[in-house]
């Protein structure tokens, strides 16, 4: 989330930074009312103007709601005048109805801005480089040379082809256990899938300085409201449900169940509702006390690594904090439909190992080229062929002001796909997480820097070892780092 004071002293900047993202506000995210307004910081600003317009009408009000309180004393005192008590007593009674509406707006514009200001990208660095989409990143170096396939006799396959001849990879009995986008390992290749996780562990934990972390596989709002998954991306996520509830809302007559979520109060405004509204008020009554208890599979362990310093203050002495995790990953990809449907590419259910850093905004730039680092010597060690972009304005992520994509060399596909993606989200998710440190000098907090990446996806990996490991009799050759995590296995055949 963006600074409110920076929009109010820079609106033409942010306006300027929104343009090279190609951002444009979609009229059901602002107030009718300022739907006229031809920019992102003119609503902003004009929203922010009411809202503050209200609290001073607000402060002014209570202010003479107290000293009118106190007059209506000495005009019922000795001496005093009735009358005038009287008038005072009724201007108390306006006043408390008007604050009480007062209040009311006041709840209402502070959630209108909040929605609005939580829609807003990040504003990206100034060396990131302009362009519409992915045709336009580019490229800043080039490791390694793809192999040739054509001078050892025979034409690359993809790394389906292989899991499925060698009866390691079974993508039907995924499909009738989970649906599409799934897929059951067997024998060396789940071996393989294992292997690549804890290598890329120990190398980012004993040779990198990450701190390894074993965090929880499902959050609450607030935890991905932090890093930005929330509201913006909730079609992205899978969320769980409250079956009891769903039992409930699919009852005809609505029937108390033994469960201490329903207080006396509940159960006596349920008394009073035909039962044709059952439904609506149970579905209005979760909404209200029930919604923060909702929880979210991590899409990735950023949500949970980057939470870990939510509501915190740090010592700067402390920082950079490294975290480290290798879990599972579960994305919804909403709007992934007929892309990459055969294999493992893109799946709702994979491993990722997430490496995270929480820092000084001094630090926040080189803290970024090292993680890029930690993520590309994965690869290096794998002896795998790829390049590193730098993707333009129209590409980057909503919370990142800078992203590094590595793309590791698929043979067959014959091309480059992405592996790791390094982003620096500045201070943009720690406004939302109030996440703090305080300077050696000086007592004023700053707010810290955050930053995420692969190091790497473990699926993605795999892909690759397979298709430029693969060899001609269809056997796969097991990289020399990895032979020790196989347990001195050199090859996997059928």
């Amino acid at each position: 989330m963006l600074d409110l004071k920076w929009i109010r002293e820079h609106p033409q900047e942010l306006d300027a930074g929104l343009a090279r993202r190609g951002f444009v506000l979609k009229p059901e995210d602002v107030p009718e009312r300022y739907r006229g307004l031809e920019t992102p910081s003119a609503v902003i600003l004009a929203l922010d103007e009411e809202r503050r317009a209200n609290a001073t009408a607000l402060q002014e009000m209570q202010a003479r709601r107290n000293a009118a309180s106190k007059e209506i004393g000495k005009a019922k005192g000795k001496g005093g005048d009735p009358a005038k008590a009287e008038a005072l007593m009724a201007e108390v009674a306006a006043l408390k109805d008007k604050i009480t509406a007062g209040e009311t707006r006041e709840r209402e514009l502070d959630e209108q801005l909040k929605s609005l200001l939580a829609g807003i990208q990040n504003m990206l660095l100034p060396d990131v480089p302009d362009g519409k989409d992915e045709h336009d990143n580019v490229e800043i170096r080039r490791i390694g040379k793809p192999r040739d396939f054509e001078a050892e006799g025979f034409e690359p396959k993809q790394h389906f082809e292989i899991g499925e001849a060698l009866g390691m990879m079974d993508f039907e009995a995924a499909a009738k256990i989970s649906g599409a986008r799934f897929t059951v390992l067997k024998g060396a290749l789940a071996r393989l899938e294992r292997a690549l996780g804890q290598f890329m562990l120990d190398v980012q934990t004993g040779e990198h300085g990450y701190t390894e972390v074993s965090p929880p596989l499902l959050v609450k709002d607030a935890s991905v409201y932090g890093t930005a998954q929330l509201p913006k991306f909730a079609d992205d996520l899978f969320q769980t449900s409250d079956s009891s509830l769903d039992r409930l809302l699919e009852q005809e007559v609505w029937e108390p169940l033994p469960n201490k979520r329903w207080t006396g109060s509940f159960r006596e405004e349920m008394a009073h509702v035909p039962a044709t509204a059952i439904k609506e008020v149970v579905t209005k009554y979760y909404e209200q006390q029930l919604l923060g208890n909702r929880y979210w599979l991590v899409p990735t362990a950023e949500v949970p690594l980057t939470n870990l310093v939510r509501e915190s203050i740090l010592a700067e002495g402390d920082l950079p904090y490294r975290f480290t995790a290798l879990t599972p990953c579960f994305r919804a990809e909403a709007g992934a439909a007929g892309k990459d449907t055969r294999g493992m590419i893109r799946q709702h259910q994979f491993y990722k190992v997430e490496l995270v850093s929480i820092t000084t905004p001094e630090q926040s730039a080189d803290e970024h080229e090292r993680m890029t680092g930690c993520a590309e010597e994965i690869l290096k060690r794998l002896e795998l062929p790829y390049r590193t972009m730098v993707l333009c304005s129209g590409d980057t992520g909503f919370a990142s002001r800078k992203t590094y994509d590595i793309e590791v060399w698929l043979p067959g596909q014959n091309g480059y796909r992405e592996i790791s993606s390094c982003s620096n989200c500045g201070d943009f998710q720690a406004r939302r997480m109030q996440a703090r440190y305080r300077p050696k000098e000086g007592k004023e907090l700053r707010f810290v820097h955050t930053l995420n990446g692969s190091g790497l996806a473990v699926g993605r990996a795999l892909i690759a070892v397979i298709e430029n490991y693969q060899q001609k009799d269809g056997s796969i050759r097991v990289p020399e780092v990895l032979r020790p995590y196989m347990g001195g296995v050199e090859v996997i055949g059928a």
